[in-house]
C-alpha cells in the first residue's frame, strides 16, 4: 500500500504551482517603487520587470500572451471604475467629445497612418490594418497616466477619456471591416452582416435593461442578507458578466464593463462596488502591463530591426501630428494639444485584437502580425518615457491673468492672503461687522470663481515683500494668513514679520510640527486647523452622549488649556521634548 503522506507529496509537487505568481508579484514589488523613485512612473516599471522576468530575460515564463489574456480583465476592471464616475448625464454631457472629437481624430489617424505600410510596400488591405490598429490607443496607459497626474477630472482629461471611448467602440466596426477585406470576405451577404449589428444591439440593450431594473434590486438584497465577501463577488460577477455579455456580442470587453459602470453610477452602493473593485484592478492592470513587457521579442526584433526601426518612429511621429492638429481644430490650447499627442502617441491592446483577427483571414502573415506587435509594444514602452522628456522639455506655461486684477496700491484695515476654504470662512465674521479687508490669492483660477460670487480678490503672492507692500500690509492693523500650502505659509509669515514687523500676523497653521514651525517665523497667532475642528467635533459628541452644553464646553476649554500648557513645556524644555512628540501621535492634530 502506497504511503498516503508521499501520495499527498506527489500530488503537491504536480499540483498549482507557486513559483510564477511569487515572481510575478516579486518582479512588481522591486521594479515600480524603484521606478517611481527615480521619476520614470509604475508604468515603465511594470514593462522593464516584464522584460526582465520575461522569455528574453531570466526565463521564468515562455508564454507572455497566456499572462496578457488573463491580465486584460485589469483593463476591464479600470474601465468599469471609469464608467462609476460618469453619471449618464454627465456622459450625455460629452456626447459631443465622444462622437466628434474622437471621430475626427480616429478617421484623420487612420487616413495618415495607412500611408506608412504603402511605404514600407506592403499590400494596401495589409497597410490598412497595420495603420488602424496603431489608431487605436493603450486604454491601459493612457488612463493609468492621467489616474497618477490627477488629471481624470480635468476638462483636458475628460476630453481624452471621450477620444478613448471612441476608439474603443470603434473597434467593432474595425474587426467587421476586417472580415470584409480579407479574401473573400466581400461575398459576406448584407444579411450577415445585419445580423451581427442586431446581436451586438441586443447585447447593448440586454445589459442595459439588466443595469436598469436588476442590478440595484441584487445589490440592496444582497446587502441585507449576504456576508461582505458576498458583495465582493457580486461586484465582479457584474463586471466580468457584462464584459462577457458585449464579448458574446461582438463587442468590446472593455466597453461592456464601462456600460454596467455607468448603470451602477447613481447607485446607493457605488462607493462599496468601487472599493471592492479597486484592488483587483490595480493588480490586473499591473500584470497586464508585466505581460506586455514579457511579449517583447527581442528575436524578432533582432531580426526585422530595419523595418521597425522606421516604422516605429513614422507611426508616432504621424500620430502626433494628427492628434496635435485636430486638438487644435478643437481650439485646444497649445500646451493641451502637444500634452495629448505625446501621452496618445503609441498603439493599444486593442491592435492585439485587430491584427490576430487580420491574420487569421488572411490578410497579414505571422511575420507581419509578430512585427506589428513589437512596433505596438516599443510605443508603448517608449510612451512614459517620451512623457518625462515632454515634462522636463516644455517650459511651464504662464498663468493666465484675463479677467484678474493684479494687487496694487490697496488699503484697508486687514490684509487676508488666501482665500481657499479657510480664508473665505475667515472673511465672513469680518465683514459682518464692517472691517475694510483686502484679499489677495495666487490662483487666478479661484479668483475668477470667487468674483462669480461676488468677492473682491487681487491677485499676488504673499511670499514676496513687494506684492504685500501694494496690497498694503503697510498701512493693515492685521494680517491674516489662510493659505493652503504649509510651506507657503512659513514663507509668508516669514516675509510678513520681517518687512512689517509692527503688524501683527495671525497664521493657519497645518499642524503640531508647523505650529513650531510658525512660531519660529515670528507669527503673532497661530491656529491650528484639524486641532480646533476636532475640539469642536468632540464637544458635540459629549452633547449628544447627554452632557450639558456648558459642561461639555468647560470641557474642551480644560483640553484646550492643557494643550497649551503642554505645548509651552515643550518650548522651554527644547529639542528632545518636542522630538518625542513631533514624530508622535500628537503630531497629527
Amino acid at each position: 500500500m502506497a504511503d498516503p503522506l508521499a501520495q499527498a507529496a506527489e500530488a503537491a509537487h504536480h499540483g498549482f504551482d507557486l513559483l510564477p505568481v511569487v515572481v510575478l508579484l516579486g518582479a512588481a514589488v522591486l521594479a515600480v517603487p524603484l521606478f517611481r523613485r527615480i521619476g520614470l512612473g509604475s508604468v515603465l516599471g511594470y514593462l522593464a520587470a516584464g522584460l526582465a522576468i520575461g522569455p528574453w530575460g531570466l526565463g521564468f515564463f515562455e508564454d507572455a500572451q497566456a499572462v496578457i489574456h488573463i491580465a486584460e480583465l485589469g483593463v476591464v476592471l479600470f474601465l468599469f471604475l471609469i464608467g462609476l464616475e460618469m453619471q449618464p448625464s454627465r456622459l450625455w454631457s460629452m456626447r459631443g467629445d465622444i462622437f466628434g472629437l474622437g471621430a475626427l481624430q480616429v478617421g484623420l489617424a487612420m487616413f495618415a497612418l495607412v500611408w506608412v505600410g504603402l511605404a514600407l510596400g506592403y499590400p494596401v488591405a495589409a497597410s490598412f490594418v497595420a495603420g488602424t490598429g496603431f489608431v487605436l490607443t493603450s486604454t491601459a496607459i493612457v488612463m493609468q497616466m492621467l489616474q497618477e497626474r490627477g488629471d481624470l477630472a480635468q476638462p483636458k482629461g475628460r476630453r481624452i477619456v471621450a477620444i478613448l471611448l471612441f476608439e474603443d467602440l470603434a473597434i467593432v466596426p474595425l474587426l467587421a471591416l476586417v472580415a470584409f477585406l480579407a479574401p473573400g470576405g466581400a461575398e459576406a451577404t448584407l444579411g450577415d452582416r445585419l445580423q451581427s449589428v442586431a446581436i451586438g444591439l441586443a447585447a447593448i440593450v440586454a445589459l442595459v435593461g439588466a443595469g436598469r431594473y436588476l442590478l440595484d434590486p441584487m445589490f440592496r438584497l444582497l446587502a441585507r442578507f449576504g456576508a461582505r465577501e458576498v458583495m465582493t463577488a457580486a461586484a465582479l460577477l457584474v463586471v466580468l458578466g457584462a464584459a462577457l455579455l458585449m464579448q458574446a456580442g461582438g463587442l468590446s470587453m472593455a466597453m461592456g464593463a464601462f456600460l454596467a459602470g455607468v448603470l451602477l453610477s447613481e447607485s446607493s452602493f457605488r462607493h462599496q462596488l468601487e472599493a471592492d473593485v479597486e484592488p483587483f484592478r490595480g493588480l490586473l492592470l499591473g500584470l497586464f502591463f508585466l505581460g506586455v513587457g514579457m511579449a517583447l521579442d527581442l528575436e524578432i526584433i533582432a531580426r526585422n530591426w530595419q523595418v521597425i526601426a522606421v516604422s516605429v518612429p513614422a507611426f508616432i511621429i504621424l500620430k502626433m501630428l494628427v492628434i496635435y492638429a485636430v486638438a487644435r481644430i478643437a481650439r485646444a490650447s497649445r500646451a493641451e494639444a502637444l500634452e495629448r499627442a505625446v501621452m496618445m502617441a503609441q498603439g493599444g491592446e486593442f491592435a492585439f485584437v485587430l491584427y490576430a483577427a487580420a491574420t487569421q483571414v488572411g490578410i497579414l502573415t505571422p511575420e507581419w502580425n509578430a512585427n506589428l506587435a513589437a512596433i505596438i509594444i516599443l510605443s508603448m514602452v517608449l510612451t512614459p518615457l517620451m512623457m518625462i522628456l515632454h515634462a522636463r522639455l516644455t517650459p511651464k506655461a504662464p498663468v493666465s491673468l484675463d479677467g484678474v486684477d493684479v494687487a496694487r496700491d490697496l488699503s484697508a484695515r486687514v490684509l487676508l492672503i488666501g482665500f481657499g476654504r479657510v480664508g473665505q470662512i475667515v472673511s465672513q465674521p469680518l465683514l459682518a461687522r464692517g472691517h475694510s479687508l483686502s484679499i489677495i490669492d495666487s490662483d487666478p483660477e479661484a479668483i475668477r470663481v470667487a468674483q462669480e460670487f461676488g468677492f473682491k480678490v487681487w491677485y499676488g503672492d504673499g511670499a514676496r515683500g513687494d506684492i504685500l507692500h501694494a496690497a498694503g500690509a503697510h498701512h493693515a492693523s492685521l494680517i491674516i494668513i489662510a493659505a493652503d500650502k504649509r510651506e507657503e505659509v512659513t514663507r509668508m509669515v516669514e516675509t510678513a514679520k520681517r518687512d512689517f514687523p509692527l503688524v501683527p500676523v495671525l497664521a493657519r497653521a497645518y499642524d503640531r510640527a508647523h505650529l513650531r514651525e510658525l512660531i519660529a517665523a515670528g507669527a503673532d497667532v497661530q491656529i491650528r486647523e484639524t486641532f480646533e475642528s476636532a475640539l469642536e467635533l468632540g464637544r458635540e459628541a459629549l452633547v449628544h452622549l447627554g452632557d450639558s452644553p456648558e459642561a461639555a464646553a468647560e470641557n474642551i476649554a480644560d483640553m484646550r488649556a492643557r494643550d497649551r500648557e503642554r505645548f509651552a513645556l515643550e518650548l522651554v524644555e527644547g529639542v528632545r521634548a518636542g522630538r518625542a512628540l513631533l514624530y508622535g501621535n500628537a503630531a497629527k492634530i
